[in-house]
């Protein structure tokens, strides 16, 4: 990459990342399917997953695609690298459609066109930014009062959609598991921009690795991203693919913009063309995802009380390749 730009780094690497996180969504699915028939689904709080060859591979092609994603942003302006990140949309539901049998309806091919459109009107109009020249910067900026609302506002709907929506909710509407974890992505953002920033500055002979913001902001990065991960996982093991796919980057995209335009105070030196085109943005955005939801695939749950058999002389097998012996329990009661 010697002889290329520096914008054009950017975007090879931003396609590369979203290549490599559509893929990661399917991989990591079929993980899931496999630890489900195998022990406690993810979506009712197992964690056989973890034992399934299949889930690891997605976490790392997921991982290699976000630290691409990262060097990507190093290179080249978000608003050149945040709208390429909708290709993972496409990928992964290109790749649901076929190897999960997943099918894409017209009405939800139309809706997840709309949820890319409208975020990249709103990434395309969105204010350009100021890059701070220190993690101490970013520090000064994240403890403002305006910021440090959303901050509190964000963990309080965090919290609240743990402790009382998911119990109730959380195997019935997506946007429990997918809020938690766009909440915590758009906190994430502001901690990995300042770690970004510190590896840059410290590549450059200024280190930053003394102050103590720098490992605050790491703290805060591992641990809002472990939770995005718990909860993403049990979104994918409870959902259609091509649904969370284009509704946690909506989600995400739309809070991540809406916390950088508090932090950074962008919108202060817009004009009112600017801000009505990210306000038309978000309604196509908005759109989008309730054709989605409209048009869904429906994933029917397992029943309770269901035992199921594989036949199979040497060993198990998927449920769609052998046939099956159910039994279930009935709730009759005879009197003699």
């Amino acid at each position: 990459m010697g002889g290329l730009s520096d914008n054009l780094k950017g975007v090879i690497l931003a396609v590369a990342s979203s290549a490599f996180i559509g893929s990661s969504f399917i991989l990591k699915k079929k993980g899931l399917k496999r630890g489900g028939i195998s022990g406690i689904r993810a979506g009712v709080g197992g964690y056989t997953y973890l034992l399934e060859p299949l889930w690891w591979a997605g976490m790392i092609t997921m991982i290699i695609g976000e630290i691409a994603n990262f060097v990507a942003y190093i290179y080249a302006p978000a608003v050149l690298v945040t709208p390429l990140g909708a290709l993972s949309i496409i990928v992964s539901a290109c790749l649901a459609h076929f190897l999960l049998k997943e099918r894409i309806r017209k009405m939800g091919i139309v809706g997840c066109v709309s949820c890319i459109v409208g975020s990249v009107v709103i990434v395309i109009h969105a204010p350009q930014e100021e890059t701070p020249s220190s993690v101490q910067d970013i520090w000064t900026l994240a403890t403002h009062p305006a910021f440090l609302v959303y901050v509190v506002a964000s963990l309080s709907t965090v919290l609240a959609l743990v402790l009382h929506f998911e119990p109730r909710y959380g195997q019935t509407n997506i946007l429990v598991y997918l809020g938690i974890c766009s909440l915590m992505g758009s906190l994430t953002v502001v901690s990995i921009k300042a770690i970004g920033i510190a590896i840059k500055l410290t590549l450059d002979g200024i280190s930053q690795i003394a102050y103590p913001q720098t490992w605050f902001f790491v703290t805060v990065a591992a641990i809002c991203v472990i939770t995005q991960l718990i909860y993403l996982n049990k979104a994918l093991d409870t959902f259609n693919t091509a649904l969370v796919s284009p509704v946690y980057y909506v989600m995400f995209t739309t809070l991540t913009i809406i916390a950088s335009v508090i932090m950074f105070k962008d919108w202060s030196g817009q004009n009112a063309g600017s801000i009505a085109s990210e306000i038309c943005g978000f309604i196509t955005v908005l759109s989008g995802t309730i054709i989605l939801h409209v048009t869904r695939e429906q994933e029917s749950p397992p029943q309770a009380g269901t035992v199921t058999w594989f036949i199979n002389g040497d060993s198990m097998k998927n449920p769609e390749d052998e046939p099956l012996i159910t039994h279930r329990r009935v709730d009759e009661y005879y009197e003699p």
